[in-house]
């Protein structure tokens, strides 16, 4: 079950692989360069153990992208912050000003005996 499948009957020359990798050319017909249980990889001249997971792309992400993230939703944060308080000030500017026009005059004023 696990050992090697069969090799073709007489490689004469290096084997011509498909673009995708998949087939090879074996001077007659295009064959699977993969076993049929899939564990197996022809690479022009013996089977060697095939590993089913497509290689990383490079630049999938890593810390590069996961600080721009962070950097990108901190900056968000901010402008958000911003936006709430200068509607807040907007619109509650008059009451703030007249509580503090509150607290300074009680400061100022002299206590009763």
């Amino acid at each position: 079950m696990g050992a090697n499948p069969p090799g073709p009957a007489s490689p004469n020359r290096p084997a011509t692989f498909s673009p995708d990798g998949f087939w090879w050319w074996d001077g007659t017909q295009w064959r699977s360069a993969i076993s049929a249980d899939g564990r197996w990889r022809w690479n022009g001249t013996a089977w060697e153990p095939h590993h089913s997971g497509a290689p990383a792309k490079a630049g999938g992400g890593g810390a590069a992208t996961a600080v721009l993230i962070t950097v990108l939703a901190f900056g968000a944060v901010l402008v958000l912050v911003g936006i709430v308080v200068v509607v807040s000030l907007y619109t509650m500017g008059n009451q703030i000003s007249n509580v503090f026009s509150n607290v300074v005059a009680a400061l100022g004023a002299t206590p009763s005996p």
